[in-house]
């Protein structure tokens, strides 16, 4: 199966070629990108038109909670732990697998509407790697680990099984290591859960550094800075991916800097939970991968990343009070190819280049409240709404056309079954 993309604008998020944009055809075969080229000549099965459009790679979610669609704008006047005793963790404890199942569903459905090709999950329930396998969408999968509830191994035991039974199935899923955090892990067990990762050649994929009160325990527990804990639990032997980081101080970043590591900016959680925001200008200038999270959208409101990525450099801008310390091909970066970078996978999704699996999306930019583009990156980062998702492309296959879901899902059926789940969960 031959696809060709024509005459479109392409963000090929690729520093080894000249322009950031150029007019190419894009040649997909199968789950493949073959070729980029001026004018292709041969022949196709499918043929897309993509004259005055914009071809770019798929965004990158590199944390979120997919089961939390249920909880979307539930935050409102609540602190970041009020909110997870009094609101979440309670109700969380009364879900069954097929409730995860339904709500894993809807924001599959959302990411692939808003232009997300690949997301991390953060969250449990062995139902969810069904609802991602129905929609086809790329997965880092896992199973949130925990043991301050006294279920630790058990949760592990689930990890393990879930990544037994899945790791060879499916060519879109691939799995990370995830402790919920440095507060709600004992030493012993995340030294088993580094261990694990090790075993398995994994990241680590944690919450870190997101709230005052978090550090505050964390220091109390252990007498030292979070960033020295790591170093301590051996974990810089990991490949790790650290969700928020919010307060990070000088002396951290130098021991951070140049590792393997990467920072998940959650902007819109983090100010909606009163936490602050992450000066991820400093961590880029000291050599640490930052990429770009939603959160859940109990959090975070929406899984729809353009409206996450706009808030980045204007933050930055802000707290630096420096309009030149980021600009929006950097913001890109952080959605695309920097994600990719900080699961391992950037070998095969997060720009578009030839030998790369066939993850992008068309934007048509010609709507008339963006209108007109006088800067198309800018506009991207800063401008563009769900609206502006014309098609979604998944490893060769188009999910979404025309803004029209390809998928075998009845989406009115869907809305009903959650709006039973929500009404007995009494949310």
């Amino acid at each position: 199966m031959i696809t060709v993309i024509k005459k479109g604008l392409v963000i090929t998020m690729d520093d080894k070629r000249n322009e950031k944009i150029e007019k190419l055809d894009v040649v997909i075969e199968n789950d493949t990108i073959i070729a980029l080229e001026e004018n292709y000549l041969g022949n196709y099965d499918k043929l897309i038109d993509a004259t005055n459009k914009v071809i770019m790679p798929g965004l990158i979610n590199c944390h979120t909670h997919l089961g939390m669609s249920i909880f979307r704008c539930t935050n409102d006047s609540l602190s970041l732990m009020d909110w997870l005793n009094k609101k979440i963790w309670p109700i969380e404890n009364n879900m069954t697998d097929e409730d995860i199942y339904y709500t894993t569903l809807l924001s599959c459905i959302e990411m692939i509407k808003t232009g997300t090709t690949t997301s991390a999950d953060h969250y449990f329930g062995k139902n969810t790697i069904d609802a991602v396998k129905n929609t086809k969408i790329r997965e880092i999968f896992t199973r949130c680990l925990m043991d301050s509830d006294g279920n630790g191994d058990e949760r592990i035991n689930e990890f393990i099984n879930l990544y037994e039974e899945n790791k060879d199935k499916s060519p879109l899923i691939t799995f990370s290591v995830s402790p919920h955090s440095l507060y709600t892990c004992s030493k012993d067990y995340l030294d088993k859960i580094q261990k694990l990762a090790l075993k398995y050649n994994l990241p680590i994929h944690m919450h870190f550094s997101e709230n005052l009160d978090e550090i505050e325990t964390i220091k109390n527990t252990y007498n030292l800075k979070p960033a020295y804990v790591l170093d301590k639990l051996n974990l810089f032997e990991n490949k790790l991916v650290l969700a928020h980081g919010v307060f990070i101080d000088d002396e951290e970043i130098e021991l951070l800097k140049d590792k393997d590591i990467s920072i998940v900016h959650n902007p819109i959680s983090n100010l909606n939970l009163g936490c602050g925001f992450a000066p991820i200008s400093k961590y880029i200038k000291n050599n640490i991968n930052v990429c770009i999270g939603t959160d859940g959208q109990g959090s975070g409101n929406s899984l729809n990343m353009f409206e996450h990525i706009r808030y980045v450099d204007m933050l930055q801008k802000a707290l630096f009070k420096d309009p030149t310390v980021i600009n929006s091909y950097d913001v890109l970066k952080m959605a695309t190819i920097n994600g990719a970078k900080a699961f391992n996978l950037d070998d095969k999704i997060g720009s578009i280049e030839v030998g790369k699996k066939a993850d992008m999306i068309i934007l048509n930019l010609n709507n008339i409240e963006i209108y007109p583009v006088n800067d198309i990156i800018s506009q991207i980062v800063h401008g563009i709404s769900f609206n502006n998702v014309e098609t979604t492309i998944i490893n060769g296959d188009i999910l979404m056309e025309n803004q029209q879901l390809l998928l075998d899902i009845d989406e009115n059926d869907l809305k009903n079954k959650i709006k039973k789940i929500v009404e007995r969960l009494n949310i």
